[in-house]
């Protein structure tokens, strides 16, 4: 059995439905969204690794600048090769934090860097069977539960907190480092001050990283979905800062200290 069917005959015993978690890579490439955002200045050179990529390097609305080589990105690290983790060491990655469910990460556990600390923070695994099920078939539904599931705001928040006190670089991921990081990223982003353009066309990145064929919904991503994200976080908590705020829990002193750290 491979391993993505072994994910879905696991999850369906869960659920009750088939549901797929670590999609396969795809054959064709996806050109990148726009000549600012290109693959060559953000992919950390990992083999193993799907994904991997710098989360900063944008320019903010009022023309400062996201800092690079604090904040990264990927897919699973349960392939990582032994370069790839001399490599991530190099890059000073001290936090892993792992954003799968636990059954997740029992099929597939991540090899960490050495001097790293691994952290669990299970997005959409506490959500009833039913809501889980749902969401895991990917698409709006998943982006939605997001923002509404279980201890979805509890696991995002703790990325934010682990990137303001962390002394080192923190690497974020889930399985392919599309869907669940995508969306981190595209918060941590929004917080920044990048404009949603290019917050989306950074999430876009992931259809290139993952050589997604056009509108291909198991490896690759779509504008509407994150949008869904967006559109649920202001339906839930009335704005984007609600859901910061109320949602993420996320104070005023948290949030200086986020952008003094990451912005230049």
């Amino acid at each position: 059995m491979t391993r993505v069917r072994a994910v879905r005959a696991g999850l369906a015993a869960a659920t009750g439905v088939a549901v797929l978690l670590t999609p396969v890579l795809g054959t064709a490439a996806a050109a990148p969204p726009n000549a600012e955002t290109t693959t060559a200045d953000r992919s950390l050179g990992l083999s193993g690794v799907q994904n991997a990529r710098d989360a900063g390097g944008y320019r903010t609305t009022d023309g400062r600048l996201v800092r690079t080589g604090l904040v990264f990105r990927s897919g699973a690290l349960d392939r990582a090769t032994p370069a790839d983790l001399a490599r991530l060491s190099t890059l000073g990655v001290r936090v892993v934090d792992d954003l799968r469910t636990g059954y997740e990460r029992s099929l597939a556990p991540d090899q960490l860097p050495a001097g790293a600390t691994g952290n669990a923070y299970d997005v959409i695994g506490q959500a009833p069977p039913l809501i889980l099920a749902g969401a895991l078939f990917g698409g709006e539904g998943m982006y939605r539960a997001f923002i509404t599931a279980p201890g979805a705001n509890e696991a995002f928040a703790a990325v934010l907190r682990d990137i303001i006190a962390a002394d080192g670089a923190v690497l974020y991921h889930c399985s392919a480092g599309k869907d669940r990081t995508g969306w981190t990223s595209a918060v941590l982003l929004s917080l920044l001050g990048v404009d949603r353009a290019t917050v989306t066309a950074d999430y876009l990145l992931s259809n290139t990283y993952r050589d997604a064929a056009p509108g291909d919904p198991l490896n690759g991503v779509q504008a509407s979905w994150l949008d869904a994200a967006f559109d649920q976080a202001e339906q839930t908590y009335g704005s984007f800062d609600g859901y910061v705020r109320d949602g993420l829990g996320l104070t005023g002193t948290e949030l200086t200290a986020l952008r003094s750290s990451l912005l230049s």
